[in-house]
């Protein structure tokens, strides 16, 4: 009988640790990984594992048998023995001089590419396509390393602050945010949908913990096939109460951000480096109104405001521009959208009615966050509601929120995979997104 103790059975080493070893801890080391690369150098070859946080350079003294052809495939998942040394011209500062190579599992077929290229060049939708192999290149699977050390540093940030973590569902009555872009379910005969965004149910908690969050997927049934959207993405949610204004969600998640920056330059420099990221630096983002930023954007580029309710997507690219110029910074928050386009929840501003306590930011020119004050009184909800075209009686579960009390409060969704894709300046979010949903894709 097998007992379960908690430790390794083998010594299943990580770079880091194969790193730490001392002196007379370096000779018979065993670790694992899988063929990421060989470099025949004659009577001698030099295999790349690829192990669970990064790389590994092994040094192999050939016999050129058939044999050994078979053992050092790609994608061969190995178990290695061997001494470990310092070597600063290897990936990772260290290598393994090998004693002895155990395979524990090889490929059917040769993989269709070489993946161990920085750039695979391949067409995205060809990456995508086969994306359980492209992921294993070193760079591909580096961008969602990076997107969960993102959520990590979230995490941490939301619960140092007081927030708790919340799980909310995904099949839901009515949709958050109107419009057509929900996707529809029978519910066994009901109607139903699938959530276009938690914030109902943040809401509703917020009377309960005062501060809460939820980093989940959301679902949008957009029609149009763009390379800034995607039908479903990973939300950064919050919805924190007793605030005096929306400006403390602001504040919030300027902090938030910060915090990550620093979380990330901290923890994983390495991971940083690798994908070429150099991240922005700040102590406070500017704020613009919505109507301010049209009218500069007009002046400064001669351009004619075409909509004047909502930001097109290069009025978006040039307030970033103007912003990185005027102010050196890559994020600015526009403030006090029209009413016409804001979501029935959104309170409007008492100073003029035409306009919304609310705000997007942008990054680098792309919206990639939408926030604000929510409406707390009960008669004001039921009263915008009506003013949208609503009825009331289709939300009674939400509208419990205001009947029986609840404090001033606001909060945020943010799009984790715009954020990623901003901060390696990719053109396309798919690549940002690990199995992407797009209006034809339901594959892989």
């Amino acid at each position: 009988m097998v007992k379960a103790t908690g430790e390794r059975t083998i010594m299943d080493l990580s770079i880091e640790e194969l790193k730490a070893l001392k002196d007379d801890e370096r000779k018979n080391v065993t670790t694992h990984g899988t063929i990421y690369n060989v470099r025949d150098m004659g009577d001698f070859a030099f295999i790349i594992l690829r192990k669970i946080n990064g790389l590994v350079q092994c040094v192999y003294t050939k016999n050129n048998s058939e044999e050994e052809k078979k053992m050092l495939q790609e994608e061969n998942c190995i178990r290695v023995t061997g001494e470990v040394r310092d070597e600063q011209r290897a990936v990772n500062g260290i290598e393994i001089l090998v004693e002895k190579i155990e395979v524990l599992s090889s490929p059917s077929e040769e993989l269709p590419f070489s993946i161990s290229k920085r750039k695979l060049n391949i067409s995205l939708e060809n990456e995508i396509e086969i994306r359980p192999v492209t992921l294993r290149n070193e760079y591909k699977r580096s961008v969602f390393k990076l997107q969960a050390a993102i959520v990590r540093g979230f995490r941490e940030y939301l619960e140092n602050n007081g927030f708790t973590e919340i799980f909310t569902p995904k099949i839901v009555a009515a949709g958050a945010e109107g419009g057509a872009n929900i996707f529809k379910l029978d519910y066994f005969g009901k109607k139903a949908f699938l959530a276009q965004s938690p914030q109902f149910y943040k809401q509703t908690l917020v009377p309960v913990y005062e501060r809460v969050y939820e980093i989940a997927p959301v679902f949008r049934a957009e029609k149009h096939d763009t390379a800034r959207h995607l039908n479903e993405y990973v939300s950064v949610d919050f919805e924190m109460g007793y605030i005096n204004s929306f400006y403390d969600v602001i504040n919030m998640e300027t902090g938030m951000l910060k915090y990550c920056f620093d979380f990330l330059e901290k923890n994983y420099a390495l991971l940083l480096k690798k994908l070429g990221i150099e991240l922005p630096k700040f102590d406070s983002i500017p704020c613009v109104k919505f109507r301010e930023a049209k009218e500069m954007v007009a002046a400064k580029y001669n351009r004619k405001i075409k909509d004047p309710y909502d930001l097109e997507p290069e009025e978006e690219r040039l307030i970033g521009e103007l912003f990185k110029e005027d102010h050196g910074s890559d994020f600015v928050f526009v403030t006090h959208y029209p009413v016409k386009k804001r979501p029935f929840y959104a309170m409007d501003d008492p100073e003029d009615n035409k306009y919304t306590l609310s705000f997007d930011l942008l990054f680098k020119g792309m919206e990639i966050t939408t926030g604000g004050q929510r409406i707390h009184d009960y008669d004001a909800q039921v009263k915008k509601m009506i003013f949208k075209g609503l009825y009331p009686e289709d939300f009674e579960s939400y509208l419990m929120l205001h009947k029986y009390g609840c404090p001033p409060h606001g909060g945020l969704g943010m799009g984790l995979e715009r954020l990623v894709m901003k901060l390696i300046d990719e053109k396309n979010i798919r690549a940002t997104s690990m199995f992407p949903r797009d209006t034809t894709r339901l594959n892989p």
